[in-house]
């Protein structure tokens, strides 16, 4: 059973969406705020976040950031925000997909099960990845050979790997792994790719897969 954590301060739209899922058999945890959504995302790990933007403590979109410290799950934006910097905002923090309100619940359906097909293969697709001579499991997080990765490698290598052929900022990669506020800390990514290429590099000071865009950020080349 699908899990959809749903995250809103109107009571009346939790009780809609709640009854609405749960009867097309989506298991369902609704809470009202941001804090309250991270520690929901945390514990109960949902499989889908609804998400408003205009919640009571803070804005939906620092709630996308600190889901995407830790976590690809899909994030399914619902508000009344119309403005198109909203909409950006929300996706350049990474959010997957834009609702706005009032929405109708088939076409909130149909985007929530498209959200969670796109998942399920890329999941599927990026399960494990070649990377020079070693094969890479991202679901069991184990390489070919007993070779042995940190949390922090492991953590800048999914990111990397579930966007191939993307470049992805070195900005982007010291909020997502480091933290807002070590965004400037470009010596943190020097040092773990030097590492990464280390292992998993035929021939580290000639990478072509774990590729240098210099100035801007890396990108994984299966």
């Amino acid at each position: 059973m699908t899990r959809i954590l749903v995250v809103d301060d109107e009571p009346q739209i939790l009780r809609a969406l709640r009854i609405n899922l749960a009867a097309r058999r989506y298991e369902v945890e609704a809470v009202a705020d941001g804090s309250s959504a991270l520690r929901a995302a945390a514990d109960w790990r949902p499989d889908v976040v609804l998400l408003d933007l205009g919640l009571p403590d803070m804005d939906g979109v620092d709630v996308i950031h600190g889901l995407r410290g830790w976590s690809s799950m899909p994030i399914l934006v619902l508000s009344g925000r119309t403005a198109t910097t909203d909409k950006i905002a929300a996706l350049d923090a990474g959010a997957d997909d834009y609702v706005t309100k009032p929405f109708g619940i088939d076409e909130l359906l149909a985007r929530v099960r498209a959200v969670t097909r796109r998942a399920a293969i890329q999941a599927h697709e990026l399960a494990s990845v070649k990377i020079g001579d070693h094969v890479v499991d991202m679901t069991s997080k184990t390489i070919s050979g007993g070779l042995r990765l940190t949390p922090t490698e492991w953590h800048l290598l999914e990111i990397l790997v579930r966007n191939p052929g993307k470049l992805i900022s070195q900005r982007h990669l010291l909020a997502e792994v480091w933290g807002r506020t070590h965004v400037k800390e470009t010596n943190y990514l020097r040092q773990y790719m030097a590492q990464l290429r280390k292992k998993l590099e035929p021939d580290p000071s000639h990478p072509v897969h774990l590729v240098t865009e210099p100035g801007m950020g890396y990108r994984f080349t299966p």
